[in-house]
């Protein structure tokens, strides 16, 4: 009777023991199951667990479940298990302590990370907000970089504040200028073709007060357009005038006499950019071959220009470095603030190309400007000897073009003892000085007057160039620089240095240095076959 008693407990007993042993055989074999699916990529999930496959009830088992994309398991995007959105937790098996052994029991622990997911969505949704955000701004920076759209530099207030220059190919036709030009409120003002650059410039007035620098960025859409830039200003480089001995020091300094005796600049043309000229002046008479007005409004003769052309080339009471070149008179600067714009300069200097300038005197200086140093890059590979005045903005003032542009020669200015200008530029591009302190030149209505400036240096170098290319025609730009550099006298800092260059100019020495050698001479006389 007893038997049949305990034999029942028994049974239950041993099915007790029996379940819980499957129970825990299951639970292993879900781990173990778990770590070979992460480890190989397979099958995730298992048996039980809550893994939660789709399609599944409740916390079934079956293949397709946890860690794996879409599996519905933890740690994967749209899975619906924990630590992911709308993963709603679940049970994760982890693999007990020093491993799978026999005795050691699998640690269950639930998750649920439901509540904290928003945030994570929220930081991740910050984070592309952001990144779109900058997008623009990329696009931005890029476009602001396009190639011939030049924006003025930070701090340059040296530009037409109301104009902006196009560079516009020769396809556009001029209604379609105009359409463009109100669609971005501008107005055309002026319209020229540039055969020395084979490039087109529009000159447009901006309607509604916008910065410059805005209208460049706004025009930067237009695929028609290659490019703007501001209408920059330069002024003619002259200082206070101020008492001297009448007599022309400078022909002394120079050696300008004995320079005469070989070379007076005979058949050399000095197109001279400045103000307008007083060409009936009777130190200049004869000096002035032609003239061209680059303003579009004709101007009283000035000051400066006559001053020029006379330190060039007069031949009466005062004697120029050069009395028997020709000037092609070019007025490209206001008689009024004495001022020129790119635009007036750039119209100036492709006539001076086109009237066959052998040198061309630029006795201004201002910003830096990428159509002005286009066009003398293109003056310069035709042959025309560039020079320009250095600046008179002072010794710690930046380089001034177009003087430290590389085609041009740079020329500082001297007084009569050999000191520097106070007021001069300085820089490892100044090329030579010459005399430019209290300098006796001609003045509009036969008069005269003492100017001071690295423009009447530049005029003084201009001059002796001419009689370099009387000299030896054969010459070209970089061989004029070169002799220029070569013969002058040194000054200051032993050899080149950022305030004399290469010191003060030597028109003797510099003349006999131009001397054609004997095979050019021989080379020029003798008969072609």
């Amino acid at each position: 009777m007893s038997d049949r008693r305990t034999r029942p407990s028994s049974i239950r007993r041993s099915a007790r023991v029996a379940l819980v042993a499957l129970a825990a055989s299951a639970i292993v074999l879900s781990s173990v199951a778990d770590g070979f699916a992460q480890r190989l990529g397979g099958f995730g999930g298992g048996f039980g667990g809550g893994m939660r496959s789709p399609g599944t009830m409740g916390g079934g088992g079956g293949f397709g479940g946890g860690r794996f994309p879409g599996g519905d398991g933890p740690r994967f995007p749209g899975g619906g298990g924990p630590r992911f959105p709308g993963g709603g937790g679940g049970v994760v098996i982890m693999p007990p302590p020093g491993g799978y052994a026999p005795s050691a029991r699998p640690v269950m622990i639930v998750e649920d990370d439901d509540a904290g997911q928003p945030q994570r969505v929220k930081r991740t949704a910050k984070k592309s907000a952001k990144k779109e955000a900058k997008q623009p701004k990329k696009q931005q920076i890029a476009q602001s970089s396009r190639n011939g759209f030049n924006l003025p530099p930070a701090g340059e207030g040296r530009f037409v504040a109301n104009e902006v220059l196009l560079n516009i190919p020769a396809s556009i036709s001029t209604p379609a200028l105009d359409t463009l030009a109100r669609r971005h409120r501008l107005t055309r003002l002026d319209l020229q073709d540039f055969s020395v650059t084979q490039r087109r410039l529009a000159r447009l007035r901006i309607n509604d007060g916008r910065p410059v620098g805005t209208v460049i960025r706004s025009l930067q859409q237009e695929a028609s357009i290659l490019g703007a830039q501001p209408n920059y200003l330069y002024m003619v480089q002259q200082g206070a005038g101020a008492a001297a001995d009448p007599a022309q020091y400078a022909l002394a300094k120079l050696r300008l006499p004995e320079a005469h005796a070989i070379a007076k600049g005979q058949r050399i043309q000095v197109a001279v950019i400045d103000t307008t000229i007083d060409a009936t002046h009777p130190d200049l008479e004869g000096v002035v071959s032609t003239s061209f007005d680059a303003t579009g409004s004709p101007d009283k003769p000035h000051h400066h220009g006559t001053g020029i052309a006379s330190v060039i080339a007069a031949h009466g009471k005062l004697t120029g470095a050069a009395p028997a070149v020709k000037v092609l008179a070019v007025n490209a600067f206001g008689s009024g603030r004495s001022d020129g714009t790119t635009t007036s300069i750039l119209k100036g200097l492709e006539w001076s190309g086109k009237a066959f300038a052998n040198i061309v005197n630029m006795s201004f200086a201002g910003p830096s400007d990428g159509e002005m140093q286009l066009m003398l890059s293109a003056l310069h590979k035709r042959g025309a000897v560039l020079i320009a005045a250095a600046g008179n903005a002072g010794p710690n003032a930046k380089p001034l073009y177009p003087a430290a542009y590389p085609d041009v020669i740079a020329v500082t200015a001297t007084d009569a003892d050999d000191n520097l200008f106070k007021q001069a530029n300085r820089g490892k591009h100044i090329a030579i000085s010459a005399p430019g302190v209290s300098i006796l030149a001609a003045a509009p209505g036969a008069s005269y007057q003492m100017q001071s400036g690295t423009s009447f240096a530049a005029a003084q170098v201009s001059g002796i160039a001419a009689l370099l290319l009387e000299r030896n025609p054969s010459l070209d730009a970089a061989a004029i620089r070169r002799i220029l550099m070569s013969t002058a006298r040194d000054l200051g800092t032993p050899g080149h240095d950022d305030q004399f260059g290469s010191g003060l100019a030597d028109a003797f020495g510099a003349v006999e240095s131009a001397a054609p050698k004997s095979s050019d001479v021989s080379s020029a006389t003798s008969p072609k076959n």
